[in-house]
């Protein structure tokens, strides 16, 4: 996960002239965080274009400031009891206005915030946030909203991923074949050596693509948001965490029927892989009061 590293803003957070900025009472940025995980195998052409995102990660000190500011907001250490003030944030961070600037515009894209004349920058309702966007899902992911995030994306995950597995059988150029096939023996090389973050990552790539296979622009869209939610998610995702035998048989399932057109069988590993998980109470979405 990525969290502002630069010193100029741990020089910031310390410094004594602006310990009366009322910035200084969120305590987000002095949380631990959870590493990144890293990704050694290679990734396919198909999965790299598959990536639709608006992710801030990479861009220096702006980057770094959408990240930090966003996990505040989205931590709800920054509300909308007041407005966020350029200055402050620029003396708090030890920043240009134009990177405060250009990260709020950023912040805006997102629904996080929004500006108006006479009334400033403020943190809108959670309705108004891009729930799809990759940064906010891991902020969830990393927040307080964490167990929430997790059963969202497997509701997500339930309502679209059979569909897709059905749609993609039998549809798939040889190379993809044969990268599903790969990804499938990192994961069980990954899953007995206990290197959790390879079988993530190889099981993150994998879904992805069949999202990308099901010939549907909507679905494919989807595909990178599903793939890099299940990188934050918790291992696997809401499906397993903890690699197993059978989690690794059910992946190769999944291929094989993807390979030989059988949507139904494809349908049916997709179904069995999400009704495994000790943390997801119902193996089946149910009905919640309102």
């Amino acid at each position: 996960m990525s969290t502002l590293a630069h010193p100029t803003v741990t020089a910031a957070r310390q410094a004594e002239s602006i310990s009366a900025s009322e910035l200084d009472r969120f305590p987000y940025a002095d949380r631990p965080m959870p590493p990144a995980p890293r990704w050694e195998g290679a990734e396919s052409e198909l999965a790299r274009a598959g990536r639709k995102t608006t992710s801030s990660r990479g861009r220096g000190l702006h980057g770094q400031l959408v990240q930090q500011l966003g996990q505040m907001i989205v931590s709800g250490d920054l509300g909308a009891d007041r407005p966020l003030v350029p200055e402050e944030i620029g003396q708090r961070f030890e920043v240009s206005r134009t990177v405060v600037r250009e990260s709020l515009r950023v912040l805006e894209a997102k629904g996080l915030v929004s500006a108006r004349p006479n009334v400033g920058t403020r943190v809108r309702p959670v309705s108004d946030w891009n729930l799809l966007d990759p940064d906010i899902i891991e902020w969830r992911a990393f927040g307080p909203q964490r167990d929430e995030q997790r059963r969202e994306l497997f509701e997500l995950r339930w309502a679209i991923e059979p569909l897709a597995a059905r749609l993609a059988a039998g549809h798939g150029r040889e190379d993809v074949q044969h990268r599903l096939v790969e990804l499938t023996e990192i994961m069980s090389q990954a899953g007995g050596q206990g290197d959790l973050v390879s079988y993530a990552r190889a099981d993150a790539e994998l879904h992805g693509l069949v999202l990308q296979m099901a010939g549907n622009r909507m679905l494919e869209h989807l595909s990178g948001i599903v793939a890099g939610a299940l990188q934050v998610s918790g291992g696997s995702g809401t499906t397993c965490e903890r690699p197993s035998d059978s989690a690794v048989s059910l992946h190769t399932r999944l291929v094989d029927a993807l390979g030989t057109g059988d949507g139904t069988a494809a349908e049916a590993a997709v179904r069995a892989l999400l009704t495994v998980h000790p943390d997801v109470e119902h193996a089946v979405p149910a009905p919640r009061e309102h």
